[in-house]
């Protein structure tokens, strides 16, 4: 019986710990653009550059 005091108060502290990384989280801006990075792989990021508009 003794051990599920030991259990309960480890779970609490990941508790606390995994919803203070959360919050952490979501005031540095991990969250604040979902969908660019879904479409920056569709950019195509092979141009002409201004070398090769001036050998033409």
């Amino acid at each position: 019986m003794d051990i599920i005091y030991l259990l309960v108060t480890i779970a609490i502290i990941f508790i606390l710990l995994v919803i203070t990384v959360f919050f952490w989280a979501i005031r540095s801006g991990q969250f604040d653009d979902l969908e660019g990075p879904a479409y920056r792989i569709l950019k195509d990021d092979d141009g002409i550059s201004e070398k090769d508009n001036l050998d033409k």
